[in-house]
């Protein structure tokens, strides 16, 4: 580590320049993680490299700027200094195949006298070419998402190089070991230069052939920060926010595309009742229960707008576009009852048509119940039951559960609600079924 003048390091010289070094890094990081990577991407040619250089540079920068202070140009400064260290990285790699081809030749000479051999300077071009700033951060996005992935592997690397999270920050939002984590990163970024995958953005096409799995990946992100499916938390806003600030970069990188901001809508509308969706100890409050004050109505402003920059696309809701739809719908009542539960039946049949799932049918159940009626959703939730494609969920006992509650058939009610809370993986939820299943035996006694 270089010495300051009085021979003392730089955290020991002076510990406050240290840690506004620190914070000035994250900062820059956070915000420009992908822009970076994507730069050094484009000129290095290799993803895996990029990351690494990436990385050397904020080592490097920690030092730096606890020593000068913060460069006027961080940005700047963390891609010339990425620069350097792969251009050191591109001449040991030369000097070693150059050694490689020497002993060869010596070899087959029958040893031949020796020369240092100087490697080639690569081109002294700019890493960072403002005109190309906006498609390296697509073609970093479309490569981190690319189908030879497996999905979760998929959102591992989305979250390191496009969201620049820490290995231990995405193992600590999906419950997984950080040896876990680092494992499909590793294995992603090797499954990418076995493909041969270009650092390039994809042909318009094949763009939009790929755009549903990139936004399948965003969906995954933001549905884990919004409902746990396990852990002792309901909500893991972090990773929400960090699935919202994706698709806002996306939004803004294609702004032609409807179901981008489709996803954008729903994303802002669903964490629009993020602050009341749990009390004071972190236990869930119902939609009903809601304190709709307590709702972030700038957020909901913003999904929207989103929503109707998609619908005017022109080209009709997609399954994302549907679902904000419904988001809105929820976002503009006053109140459970006087939310318009006939258009969001209607919503939910024509996302069953485009996007057909056991959960959507789950979901218009509960929307035709409380717009006919318990029973008639009932018939709906018991029809679904039959075919078995939710068994195992909590989601399918939880729904009849509430419905029996309704018409009144608590032994039955009381019976559906304990298989749920077996079946839930989130101990927040858990708390909440089994209250309810006991707060019906009290009922009985």
């Amino acid at each position: 580590m270089p010495q300051s003048a009085d021979g003392r390091s730089p955290a020991t010289a002076d510990p406050s320049g240290a840690e506004a070094a620190r914070r000035a890094v994250e900062a820059v990081w956070r915000i420009d993680s992908a822009r970076i990577v994507g730069a050094l991407a484009r000129y290095t040619g290799d993803f895996e490299l990029a990351e690494d250089v990436a990385q050397e540079a904020l080592a490097e920068a920690l030092v730096g700027w606890a020593r000068d202070g913060e460069p006027a140009n961080p940005v700047g400064w963390l891609l010339a200094t990425g620069r350097r260290r792969a251009i050191d990285a591109f001449r040991r790699r030369s000097a070693r195949d150059e050694r490689y081809a020497l002993l060869g030749r010596r070899l087959a000479e029958g040893g031949a006298s020796s020369g240092a051999v100087e490697p080639p300077e690569r081109a002294d071009e700019p890493p960072w070419d403002p005109d190309r700033v906006e498609d390296d951060v697509l073609a970093l996005i479309f490569i981190a998402c690319h189908p030879v992935l497996a999905p979760e592997a998929r959102v591992a690397l989305t979250l390191r190089a496009v969201g620049g999270l820490s290995s231990e920050e995405i193992a600590r939002a999906f419950l997984v070991p950080v040896p876990t984590v680092q494992a499909r990163i590793t294995r992603a970024k090797k499954t990418i230069a076995a493909a041969g995958v270009p650092f390039e953005l994809p042909p318009a096409e094949e763009r939009r052939e790929r755009l549903g799995g990139v936004l399948s990946v965003l969906y995954v992100i933001f549905t884990e920060g919004s409902t746990a499916t396990s852990g002792d938390v309901l909500l893991r806003t972090d990773l929400a926010y960090e699935a919202i600030r994706l698709a806002r970069m996306l939004a803004a990188l294609l702004p032609d595309e409807p179901e981008v901001h489709g996803l954008l809508a729903l994303c802002e509308l669903t964490a629009a009742r993020f602050p009341a969706r749990t009390g004071p100890d972190g236990e869930p409050v119902l939609l009903e229960d809601q304190d709709r004050r307590r709702w972030d109505h700038s957020a909901i402003r913003r999904g929207l707008a989103a929503l109707g920059r998609g619908s005017a696309a022109g080209r009709g809701l997609g399954p994302y576009g549907l679902q904000a739809a419904i988001a809105a719908c929820h976002a503009v009542a006053p109140s459970v009852t006087e939310t318009d539960w006939d258009r969001i039946v209607l919503l939910y049949e024509a996302l069953g048509r485009v996007a057909p799932s056991p959960v959507v049918e789950l979901n218009r159940a509960v929307a035709v119940a409380m717009a006919q009626g318990p029973q008639a959703g009932l018939d709906l939730v018991d029809d679904l039951a039959v075919t078995g494609r939710l068994s195992g969920s909590h989601l399918l006992p939880t729904v009849r559960g509430e419905l029996l509650t309704r018409l009144g058939r608590t032994t039955e009610a009381r019976t559906e609600l304990e298989l749920a809370a077996r079946l839930c993986g989130n101990a927040r939820e858990r708390a909440v079924l089994l209250r309810k299943a006991a707060a019906l035996s009290a009922d009985r006694r």
